[in-house]
């Protein structure tokens, strides 16, 4: 099977964000002491919105019957796309069972479940295609600015993200760089797949706040950047962070103006444009805001 550099140049098309109309709000910018960045709908424009398993694909079910077809797979799309659904389902219902409340699940032990393939490498490739064919991905205008602009600062930076396995390879393949050679601290990044809790948890953001501690970083000063209300501005509060809810892209905002914490909460920033965040690295830029 393909490689996974050439899934993705088979797979990756250019995007380009929607406006949401949300003018931004930065009147509390300020030098922040760390950032800490969500990934799907901010870091990365995301064709579906954001990561998941139980929504429709975004391309033609064509495309998976071809993937299914060159894996050798006789299922059709629509029976794979609901033994995926109910193998998680299942797997969430078992850890919930266990105490937690907000569970995530191991992909590649899922479609091991689902596809009933043994071999790691196989089933890898085949989710990071089915992956690319139901939610295509692309960077975010200003990203590599961003990531650039506080490696220079020298300022912390960490990802806090409802993730898988092909998260990092994919946001390394366009950044054309590991993370940690973008400025990206391991001490600070928290991937859901790995922690085995997802957002809105508040498992990763607490994890965050102990090893800021342990770097004598004040959290109260460290700014957790995300695109959705209850999944990364609520949990990021509840543990002392500061919060920018990033809103440059119809597809992902996720306001939640129906759930009654996030109704009455406010960011502390709204931002449009990764760049805008620039500022909060940079004391010069403050001041050209």
């Amino acid at each position: 099977m393909a490689g996974k550099e050439n899934i993705c140049a088979q797979h990756v098309r250019p995007l380009k964000p929607i406006p949401t109309g949300v003018a931004p709000d930065l009147g509390k910018m300020q030098r922040f002491s760390a950032m800490l960045f969500d990934i799907y709908g901010t870091l990365l424009i995301s064709g579906a919105g954001d990561i998941g398993f139980t929504r429709e694909p975004t391309q033609s079910a064509a495309d998976v019957q071809d993937l299914l077809q060159r894996y050798g797979i006789g299922r059709t799309p629509d029976h794979l796309a609901s033994s995926l659904t109910l193998t998680i389902k299942r797997s969430h219902a078992d850890q919930r069972r266990k105490g937690i409340e907000h569970p995530e699940v191991d992909i590649v032990q899922v479609w091991r479940q689902v596809l009933g393939l043994n071999n790691i490498t196989e089933l890898k490739n085949f989710a990071l295609e089915y992956e690319l064919i139901v939610n295509p991905i692309y960077p975010m205008p200003g990203l590599k600015e961003l990531l650039a602009a506080g490696k220079k600062s020298k300022m912390p930076m960490g990802i806090i993200s409802n993730a898988q396995f092909y998260t990092i390879i994919l946001l390394e393949r366009f950044l054309g760089a590991t993370l940690e050679a973008q400025g990206i601290d391991r001490r600070l990044s928290f991937f859901s797949w790995r922690e085995g809790h997802a957002k809105p948890s508040t498992v990763m953001f607490d994890r965050a706040q102990t090893a800021l501690l342990s770097m004598g970083i004040p959290v109260a000063s460290a700014l957790v950047v995300g695109n959705d209300m209850q999944n990364d501005i609520l949990p990021a509060k509840a543990a002392g962070f500061k919060t920018a809810l990033f809103a440059g892209d119809r597809r992902s905002l996720r306001r939640r103006e129906s759930v009654n914490h996030c109704r009455d909460t406010s960011p502390d920033l709204i931002v449009t444009d990764l760049r805008q965040l620039i500022a909060g690295v940079d004391d010069s830029s403050i001041m050209r805001i």
